[in-house]
């Protein structure tokens, strides 16, 4: 089966979760209308069959719900993706006293990870046709102006490939300001990968090689969007979730591979001497990202399929499409952090956090201040040292009942025991910072708190009721038809 746009599109139709819109919208401010309007009401996924001044169709909204991310992974439940590497990670650890016999059991399990490798192919749909020189416009293509406010139109959903020192490939999304027919602004953050790529290229040559995909396998788009650790290949934790190696192809004038069944390949450079004004943009936080300098992308060859589709998010206030994606990352990456903090029960990136403004974590608390201990841990972990607030339960707590939690925090916090500053780096996005990327975040314990920890007083018991008598009401409410 080929796994691609087309295919996540078709599977979305057949199970009434598309919504084909014949009308003619502007890629100006009315797609961006529609597609938030249907995505505040839970709506489906959309392909826009006529935009206005462009024979291409756009589609938005397709990771717009909690089950349609599960169908871009292939699976029926999110959870299952986190089992997978859970058992993974089990088998991959050699037992204390391992023999030769455990070798041989782990030979099948070797050859399986041998399959997510990238699978190169010659002839790939994405390189139907072909322009280069004066045949290159970018604006052939429906790119959406999302804001009343944003600086012009930019490409949202692009697969952004580089190169570290060491030659391997990384790929990231990072948004395109599109300038004229054949550059674009770069809006990498400083703290991700593909910026240290840029860097650490830029020492050795001011034109940086760079391809940009639009489309193919969801896998792939959703694996651009991951907190992977920088030796995990972004093709190859898409193989893992779609249990195949992507099958990529050469680039025409630059030295990557692209996901073969992309729609659209934007090949180039990104000149690190060449700085201009990115933004204002609105973003997934609510507000318009500022306006600020950023390297140039320069495209020097355009590949795509014959009758291409144009892929597309709209980011703004949340509930929006990202918010999903960002939802599969914390069920998905769960097991990770339990390799780290094994004492962590479950994780809740709210969607109000818009990702990097709120961390709820159980704990099976073991000793005098662990939540502290787990706090700080997590301002030290990757992406998520850009947490502006973390709360810590115990394990009892359903950290998805946000009134639960919150019930946790006004009566088991004294702010000033339980509560933890601590200064950092912060999201580039974050407005409220008085210094850009730099600025303060808070840790709350809201666990009970014991005498070891200072605690004077006796705490009290919760209130709840004897098991026996529950179990007799739940079976009168259900014979009742009250519950199911």
């Amino acid at each position: 089966m080929k796994r691609d746009l087309r295919w996540f599109i078709s599977e979305l139709e057949k199970q009434g979760k598309l919504l084909r819109v014949s009308a003619e919208l502007d890629p100006e401010l009315e797609i961006c209308e529609f597609t938030d309007r249907i995505s505040k009401m839970n709506g489906p996924g959309l392909l826009f069959e006529n935009p206005k001044d462009s024979r291409i169709p756009v589609a938005t909204n397709l990771f717009g719900s909690m089950d349609r991310m599960a169908m871009a992974l292939g699976v029926e439940n999110l959870d299952d993706i986190a089992h997978r590497i859970e058992s993974l990670m089990q088998e991959m650890m050699p037992p204390l006293e391992s023999n030769f016999l455990d070798t041989l059991k782990k030979l099948p399990l070797l050859n399986e990870i041998a399959n997510y490798k990238p699978q190169i192919v010659k002839k790939a749909p994405c390189q139907e046709v072909v322009l280069e020189g004066d045949e290159i416009d970018l604006r052939q293509f429906p790119v959406l102006k999302t804001w009343p406010g944003d600086a012009g139109r930019f490409i949202t959903l692009p697969l952004v490939c580089t190169k570290d020192e060491n030659g391997r490939q990384n790929i990231g999304m990072y948004r395109l300001q599109v300038y004229d027919k054949k550059t674009t602004g770069m809006h990498i953050h400083i703290h991700h990968d593909g910026a240290r790529n840029l860097r650490d290229a830029g020492l050795n040559t001011r034109h940086v090689p760079v391809a940009v995909a639009l489309g193919g396998d969801p896998a792939l788009t959703y694996a651009a969007t991951a907190p992977l650790p920088p030796m995990i290949s972004e093709l190859m934790f898409a193989g893992f979730l779609r249990k195949k190696g992507v099958p990529v192809v050469r680039c025409r004038t630059v030295d990557m591979v692209v996901p073969a069944n992309a729609e659209i390949i934007l090949e180039g450079y990104v000149d690190m001497d060449d700085m201009r004004t990115e933004g204002p943009f609105g973003d997934h936080t609510g507000y318009y990202s500022l306006a600020d300098s950023y390297p140039t992308f320069h495209v020097t060859c355009v590949t795509h399929r014959k009758n291409p589709i144009y892929p597309a998010t709209v980011v703004g206030k949340p509930p929006q499409e990202d918010c999903y994606i960002g939802k599969a990352t914390e069920r998905i990456f769960l097991p990770l952090l339990r390799t780290q903090l094994p004492e962590v029960v479950d994780m809740n990136l709210p969607i109000f956090g818009v990702f990097h403004n709120f961390v709820i974590l159980s704990i099976r608390k073991q000793y005098p201040w662990h939540a502290k201990k787990v706090m700080n841990a997590v301002w030290g972990m990757g992406q998520m040292m850009f947490s502006k607030f973390v709360i810590i339960v115990d394990e009892d707590v359903d950290i998805h009942n946000l009134n639960d939690v919150m019930w946790r925090v006004g009566n088991n916090v004294d702010p000033r025991r339980d509560m933890t500053f601590t200064d950092g780096p912060l999201d580039v996005l974050d407005h409220a910072a008085s210094v850009a990327r730099i600025g303060t975040k808070i840790g709350i314990d809201a666990t009970k708190k014991w005498a070891s920890e200072g605690f004077v007083r006796e705490w009290p018991d919760d209130i709840v009721m004897e098991k026996s008598v529950k179990n007799k009401i739940d079976a009168m409410l259900r014979d009742l038809n009250l519950v199911e």
